[in-house]
């Protein structure tokens, strides 16, 4: 089933209150004729619009098509959390990839949230780009590993911006008796994620590159030149770049064999004003250490911004609500019976190793997708390394394909049985504390 239309009508954003609190701009033409270009791209999130910016910068030309609108997809409709490193942790990095690639993957991801933050500051202050996040753990056990893993940044990497926090600790910045431990990265950080996908689609327009809405990718045509079919037009272009992730529809069948779309919810209460501080004790993102993990942080008007619960299926579930706000007042009793003001949710990429998937598709087709759900920072930059492979500057692009990204059993067919077993499984054992 395609994830392009199952949950949302054409062109429009979900009313979230990402799209509430952002001035839209004015919907772009769709592609209705035959079109030339040297780069195509498919997909105007984080991963397409950087590629766009990069090339357009170098002289490029580049066509972006996108089925809705620019930031429409996850990128525009997420948790907001720019964290480090990757879904993994540097030490299973080191210990599966070796010493040389982790450090080169961990400098990439530090390069990742620079580039973030950089553009923030020149392009994009709107997008409120703020400092923090805090891992937090259910167990001693967990907590303990977490701790380690910070040592290990710190000694290997010099990485010195991460504090371990205790049961009190985290009682300070979290007001919530379930937390352990965990530890605070004020290297990673959070920040509105529509305004700042909306930033990139104006500066890569701003620097030549042209981009299509309403213009869905229903056909790849490989070849020297590729011809990407859309509804009412086509584009022929010498390179061809992939960046749909959770929305890529069934067009490039190797990464649908390792790339799966799930989906994910978010809800925002009503503005909080001085209570606020009975949620969070600081202005940071949170993320948790379930296996369906629970991600929140304040809005600019106060409001909590809780993230989580799981969806086994392409469509989203009728009641959205219930159980995104049971899970809220579960961590914090606090709010039970706080108004909700919005609920929406959005299509991520998954991949069997929760590691990006970055590869060829024959001679002149790139793809970066499966971020699983770490790719606020990192997929801006598969974009960047994109951009560079097709100028001939390879050498990240080689790194990043290494990642092991194995198929799923059963290819593309059997992807959400098996996810539902599995997603159904661990949701049993957060529950059960196990």
């Amino acid at each position: 089933m395609n994830p392009l239309f199952r949950n949302d009508r054409p062109g429009a954003y979900p009313d979230s209150w990402y799209a509430a609190s952002t001035e839209l701009p004015p919907k772009r033409a769709p592609l209705t004729t035959a079109r030339t270009a040297d780069v195509a791209i498919v997909g105007a999130g984080f991963t397409g619009l950087w590629a766009a910016l990069e090339l357009a910068r170098r002289g490029v030309d580049v066509v972006v098509l996108e089925a809705h609108r620019a930031a429409f997809g996850a990128s525009g409709r997420n948790g907001g959390q720019v964290g480090s490193g990757f879904n993994k942790s540097q030490s299973w990095l080191e210990a599966r990839l070796g010493a040389p690639a982790a450090r080169a993957l961990w400098e990439m991801a530090e390069e990742a949230k620079a580039q973030l933050r950089d553009f923030c500051a020149s392009h994009a202050p709107e997008a409120r780009y703020l400092p923090g996040v805090a891992d937090c753990e259910y167990t001693a056990k967990d907590t303990e590993a977490s701790h380690e893993e910070a040592a290990f940044l710190h000694k290997r990497y010099g990485y010195d911006q991460i504090t371990p926090l205790d049961k009190a600790g985290v009682r300070d910045l979290v007001r919530t008796e379930l937390y352990g431990g965990g530890r605070l990265d004020m290297g990673a950080g959070h920040l509105h994620p529509l305004r700042y996908g909306l930033a990139l689609a104006r500066e890569a327009e701003r620097a030549g590159a042209v981009i299509f809405e309403g213009s869905a990718v229903t056909a790849i045509a490989e070849g020297d030149p590729a011809t990407l079919t859309t509804g009412n037009g086509h584009v022929t272009a010498r390179h061809v770049i992939l960046a749909g992730n959770g929305y890529l529809p069934g067009i490039a069948p190797p990464v649908a064999a390792r790339v799966m779309p799930i989906n994910s919810f978010i809800a925002a209460t009503a503005p909080l004003g001085a209570h606020a501080g009975d949620v969070l004790g600081r202005d940071i993102a949170v993320a948790d250490s379930k296996f369906v993990v629970n991600y929140y942080r304040m809005s600019e008007d106060r409001r909590l911004l809780f993230g989580g619960r799981e969806s086994y299926s392409i469509g989203f579930p009728s009641d959205i609500k219930t159980k995104l706000v049971a899970r809220m007042t579960h961590l914090f009793p606090q709010l039970e019976g706080v108004k909700i003001d919005y609920v929406w949710g959005g299509t991520l990429g998954i991949t069997m190793t929760r590691l990006p998937c970055v590869m060829r598709i024959g001679s002149n087709i790139l793809n970066a997708s499966g971020f699983s759900g770490h790719g606020v920072a990192l997929s801006g930059f598969a974009g960047k390394v994109m951009a560079e492979a097709i100028v001939g500057q390879t050498a990240r692009f080689d790194i990043l394909s290494t990642l092991p990204i194995p198929r799923f059993p059963g290819g593309a067919a059997a992807r959400a049985p098996l996810l539902t077993l599995a997603m159904t499984w661990y949701a049993l054992r957060d529950r059960l504390g196990v």
